[in-house]
């Protein structure tokens, strides 16, 4: 099962000190990236994860974004079946990060 993060808790998680930062795992296309994207995001289309794996940490956490929340569940899914245990999956994507903690962010 992935565990799903809303906006909010993400925004709440950047913002806390305390708390190693996640990585935040853009597997959007280039464009899109280019369009609007969370600061410090890394951008990892999606068809590339399976050839590019091995560049993803085993010891931290991975928040996976797309658009709208269903490509990143599938890569979380499959990043978990790969072995990687601390996989979240940004619910509703950056169009809920735009809608819930960034207005000022470009959507498309």
């Amino acid at each position: 099962m992935i565990e799903q993060l809303q906006a909010d808790g993400l925004q709440s998680w950047l913002e806390d000190a305390a708390r190693a930062k996640p990585l935040l795992l853009d597997v959007r296309e280039p464009w899109e990236h280019e369009v609007c994207a969370i600061a410090g995001s890394k951008l990892l289309p999606m068809q590339e994860i399976p050839a590019r794996i091995k560049e993803l940490p085993v010891d931290t956490d991975i928040v996976v974004i797309c658009h709208h929340g269903m490509r990143s569940l599938q890569v979380a899914q499959f990043l978990k079946q790969s072995g990687l245990e601390r996989v979240f999956n940004l619910s509703g994507g950056i169009a809920a990060w735009a809608a819930q903690v960034d207005p000022d962010m470009a959507q498309y």
